[in-house]
């Protein structure tokens, strides 16, 4: 039996035809649409590696099965700069040095977007390591991580008073 879903990946309309109902999202991004970002860490949701929003919002991907979110909007960590400008809290993960292996950044900064979309970064960074408590880091990059996306929301804060103004 064959499955078709349709979804728009990174402000793209897609079209995917796969024979397995089980295919999680991860492995529909990194297999079919060769989108290699989101890791495959633990394949259970405990790491946080292949953190992408849905809709908006932060999920495991690699605990969703495709099949589920026919119809959905995904943003992976290809999709969030514009051309060569990065996004800010990709570049707030830069400026801080937020990380040192690198396998977990993408998941991180996912995370970090989704957080502050949520409008539950806070001010704190105890806030915001409880906020990404989902979000492993192998190498300890925790303290550097926190001033980033609390970096970010400063400067994303600043960008919306400037598109109001």
């Amino acid at each position: 039996m064959s499955f078709s879903i349709s979804l728009t990946v990174n402000g793209a309309a897609r079209k995917v035809a796969f024979d397995d109902p089980r295919v999680t999202l991860l492995d529909l991004l990194r297999e079919r649409l060769d989108l290699t970002g989101a890791k495959k860490g633990c394949d259970r949701g405990q790491c946080g590696a292949c953190t992408i929003l849905i809709d908006g919002r932060r999920i495991n991907s690699c605990l969703a099965l495709a099949l589920s979110h026919d119809g959905a909007d995904l943003l992976t960590i290809e999709g969030l700069a514009r051309g060569d400008a990065l996004h800010p809290v990709q570049a707030a993960f830069i400026a801080h040095d937020s990380f040192q292996c690198g396998f977990c950044t993408p998941g991180q900064i996912m995370s970090a977007v989704g957080l502050i979309q949520e409008g539950q970064a806070g001010h704190d960074p105890e806030r915001v390591r409880e906020g990404m408590s989902g979000n492993l880091c192998r190498c300890g990059a925790y303290v550097d991580i926190a001033d980033a996306v609390l970096d970010a929301q400063k400067r994303l804060t600043k960008l919306d008073r400037k598109q109001v103004a």
